[in-house]
């Protein structure tokens, strides 16, 4: 099925004994993509993982970290962190913060603390939180010297997109593509009455509509999406996204890329 609402789904501890971030995941075959949810003044640990992850804020401001640069991110702003780069989400005192959370699948969405070793096999969101309940720390032996998270050298790995996400829609067609190693992040204004013709997508995909209401369709099925809504077109799927006269919409999306699909395909 290409069409989700991430309220239909149930909400999951990613990463418990390293972060308070909770919310549902929608896997896809090369992406994870979510969306998380941390409380006023909560968030993670200083930590790492060996995918790339994608950030894009929609509600509330992150005190983020990514290697040593620390900022205040409002929804916006997207924040890339390579794989290994050492980093941290919190949320700030004065309100609920919800994002974007996108991750490859070379894997799982949990982390590994600043000062442990990359263990041997990817934990999975059931196991650790299985263990966290059970009052077994679901982590590594503290080794420092055997951490592979990456602390210096990191480029800038905040990208202004947009100045607020309520700002007035664009009067032409506009996106911003991001490229990272192994995804690519996209922000796009959809004025009304923009059609695209079917094709095929390359790569899979996943879109999350932000204001306004897409018509969309994915092989042969067809939906109007409002905001809120996820559409997910699988790699080689047919694809088209448009928008009805005078009915402008706003979206993200975040695509696979041939060098993650070589990854996971070895």
């Amino acid at each position: 099925m290409p069409f989700y609402d991430f309220n239909d789904f149930a909400e999951q501890k990613l990463t418990p004994h390293l972060s308070s971030a909770r919310g549902p995941i929608i896997e896809g075959e090369y992406i994870n993509f979510c969306r998380v949810s941390k409380d006023p003044g909560t968030g993670s640990e200083l930590h790492y993982h060996p995918n790339e992850l994608m950030i894009f804020p929609l509600r509330g401001k992150i005190h983020a970290l990514v290697g040593k640069d620390r900022r205040i991110v409002p929804p916006g702003t997207f924040i890339h962190v390579p794989p290994y780069a050492r980093h941290q989400m919190l949320a700030t005192e004065d309100g609920q913060m919800d994002y974007l959370y996108v991750k490859d699948r070379t894997w799982t969405v949990v982390g590994i603390a600043e000062d442990e070793a990359v263990p041997d096999a990817a934990p999975t969101v059931p196991k650790v939180n299985e263990q966290f309940d059970a009052g077994i720390y679901p982590g590594q032996e503290k080794e420092p010297e055997k951490s592979e998270a990456i602390i210096e050298g990191l480029r800038d790995s905040y990208y202004p997109i947009i100045e607020s996400l309520d700002a007035p829609a664009f009067s032409t067609f506009n996106y911003n593509w991001v490229v990272g190693e192994r995804l690519a992040f996209g922000f796009f204004d959809l004025p009304g009455g923009h059609h695209e013709n079917v094709h095929e997508n390359e790569h899979e995909q996943f879109i999350y509509i932000l204001g306004g209401t897409v018509d969309a369709q994915v092989d042969d099925e067809q939906q109007d999406v409002p905001a809120g809504g996820v559409i997910h077109i699988p790699r080689g799927s047919r694809r088209s996204i448009s928008t009805k006269a005078n009915q402008s919409a706003r979206y993200a999306t975040v695509r696979a890329s041939k060098n993650l699909e070589n990854l996971l395909n070895k």
